[in-house]
């Protein structure tokens, strides 16, 4: 079976879905692998190291998708209008395909994939159980994109993070804040007490105390019934009711006013992000503070923040980073890359070399979308 990777195509992204090194592994699952030129170039992986990893060189998308029984990607596939390739249109029926669809809110590409008939799964929707850790995208490009945030965060600062001691004088070290400690900001706060900062971070998860306090940060939240309580099973932030936050706010509003960089990591899977950090907040920190707002791509976690785009208000730098994983895309796509690997070996008969899709395993359960023509995901079934 032949496997492509084609190059992404959406705005911003410079991962790819496969490094010379995965290659190397599939290759001994038994796949050949078709790679589109340059797909890998701005991730620092050029051409020639895919040769090397055994891959061959398709000229153009349209070559890669032909002959691609299965295709990788990190983002969903254009469609027509949406840039410069419909992709959708180039993958034949009967291909798998396997990439971060954004299943929850695309119900448009669903429809064209279903009609299509490619078999799709969306490695968003990998239940998150001890077997499909080694295949969770999200954690493994969460977990880099932490790191990234403090990294931008103390770029964008115009001030040192940690305490120095010169005859000139001291620097008082920085305070940060991280709002949301799940794989994301616990980097977060990993990475800014490595650079010296003061940190705390608040999160409604009652589990999270103990993750937080075991970094040296100190952890801020209104530690009532409803927070012993606000937790799923899957190990998400549950929805909290409005006397909750309205609390869980005035004790943020208060401790904010003393912080130099906020950090802000809260989403709720297939809703828009919730706004932790409102505009008489912002109007509260002091001059030259910065928020980077982790969630602008799914409405924000701050209401001045903008995608894309640093802006500054009330003498606040808020950053909108779109893609923070793409901007240490070398080290992003060699776990990406490797989620991918974990994910097909299980699909991989013994004997036949071809893919055995069980319908009744938990990881193929909870990440297949589309097959047979039709969209077949239990929570993405239109209802009737």
């Amino acid at each position: 079976m032949k496997i492509a990777v084609p190059r992404e195509r959406r705005p911003l992204e410079t991962r790819v879905a496969a490094t010379p090194d995965s290659v190397k592994k599939l290759k001994a699952l038994g796949f050949d692998l078709i790679v589109e030129t340059g797909a890998g170039v701005a991730a620092s992986y050029p051409d020639a190291d895919y040769v090397a990893a055994g891959a061959s060189i398709a000229a153009d998308a349209a070559a890669a998708y032909a002959e691609a029984d299965i295709v990788f990607k990190v983002q969903r596939p254009t469609m027509a209008g949406e840039g410069e390739l419909d992709e959708i249109a180039l993958l034949k029926p009967g291909t798998c395909l396997i990439a971060q669809l954004r299943a929850r809110t695309d119900k448009a590409l669903l429809d064209a994939l279903a009609a299509a008939n490619v078999t799709a799964f969306a490695l968003e929707l990998i239940p998150r159980i001890t077997r499909a850790q080694s295949m969770d995208v999200l954690s493994s490009q969460a977990n880099l994109a932490g790191y990234k945030a403090v990294i931008d965060a103390a770029g964008t600062y115009g001030r040192a993070f940690p305490q120095m001691m010169t005859p000139a004088g001291t620097v008082t070290p920085a305070r940060a804040f991280i709002m949301g400690v799940g794989v994301a900001g616990l980097q977060a706060i990993a990475t800014a007490r490595r650079l010296g900062a003061i940190v705390s971070a608040t999160d409604v998860r009652p589990a999270t105390r103990e993750q937080v306090q075991s970094l040296g940060a100190k952890f801020v939240a209104v530690e009532d019934e409803e927070f012993r309580a606000a937790e799923t099973a899957a190990g998400y932030a549950k929805e909290m009711s409005p006397e909750y936050r309205a609390k869980q706010a005035a004790l943020v509003a208060e401790h904010i006013k003393l912080q130099d960089i906020v950090i802000t990591t809260a989403l709720i899977p297939g809703r828009k992000a919730p706004v932790l950090v409102t505009e008489d907040m912002v109007k509260s920190m002091k001059p030259g503070s910065v928020i980077l707002d982790m969630a602008v791509a799914e409405g924000g976690n701050c209401p001045l923040s903008e995608c894309g785009k640093t802006v500054i208000h009330h003498g606040v730098k808020i950053v909108g980073p779109a893609n923070l994983a793409a901007g240490i895309a070398t080290d992003a796509s060699k776990l990406f890359a490797s989620n991918l690997v974990h994910f097909i070996t299980p699909l991989v008969d013994k004997e036949t070399k071809l893919l055995k899709i069980d319908l009744a395993d938990e990881v193929v359960k909870g990440s297949l979308v589309t097959r047979d023509g039709a969209i077949v995901h239990p929570s993405l079934v239109p209802a009737g």
